[in-house]
């Protein structure tokens, strides 16, 4: 079963969550420390990390930007922070998904299962190939990475799976519909802004050269479009 990393300075909370998600079959470390927890992340690699943003010391938005340094494991944010604004910084931030508190258990583990399952099928093995390129660019399917100029672009999974589901459908219209069910499973027009986010971060990954950064083209009103030449 997959490992967790659970950062929180609430240990009552902590504790419940860690009570619950071990029950439910996961490996669970939890960590009241900001600092700490980054430590933890580097010791025990957990396949996803649930983080608070209101610590004190590193807020979450400061531990998500050091986690991503160095991991691609998924990010969860469990907050109370639930405005509009929170929620684009967390995802900015490099965050994949957000969670406002107060939220039921069972929400929580559907959650996680959904992101890891996400996470599985898109480094999983492929038949028809592993890689994927364009010119200068390659996309590794079992590596779960993008590669220019054998350069690691650093995309965390959001920013993978948007690439990703772009470039296997080269040259055509994706609505911001199709994106968003590929990324979240569902899609109601609300999602629309989580969509624009995670395109607007990998877009700054890709800012690195000319030729990169042209690769995806805004379809105004639609979505977006893959650039293969």
């Amino acid at each position: 079963m997959a490992t967790l990393l659970l950062i929180d300075d609430d240990n009552e909370v902590l504790e419940i969550n860690k009570k619950y998600l071990t029950a439910e079959g996961f490996t669970v470390y939890i960590s009241p420390d900001s600092a700490k927890g980054v430590s933890m992340a580097k010791k025990y690699n957990p396949d996803c990390i649930l983080l608070d943003i209101m610590m004190p010391g590193m807020d979450g938005y400061q531990v998500c930007n050091k986690l991503r340094t160095f991991t691609a494991a998924p990010i969860i944010f469990l907050t109370g922070k639930s405005s509009e604004d929170d929620k684009i910084n967390g995802l900015l931030t490099g965050a994949d998904d957000y969670i406002v508190k107060p939220y039921s258990l069972r929400e929580l583990k559907a959650r996680i299962d959904v992101i890891l399952r996400r996470v599985s099928r898109s480094s999983a093995p492929v038949s028809e190939t592993n890689r994927l390129t364009f010119r200068n660019l390659v996309i590794d399917r079992l590596e779960h990475k993008a590669l220019y100029k054998n350069e690691d672009l650093m995309l965390a999974n959001r920013e993978y799976e948007v690439l990703l589901y772009l470039a296997t459908h080269p040259n055509q219209e994706v609505t911001f519909e199709e994106l968003g069910t590929a990324l979240f499973g569902s899609y109601q027009e609300a999602d629309r802004r989580s969509v624009m986010v995670n395109v607007s971060r990998l877009r700054k990954k890709m800012a690195v050269d000319f030729e990169l950064e042209n690769m995806i083209e805004t379809v105004w009103s639609k979505g977006y479009k893959f650039i293969a030449k």
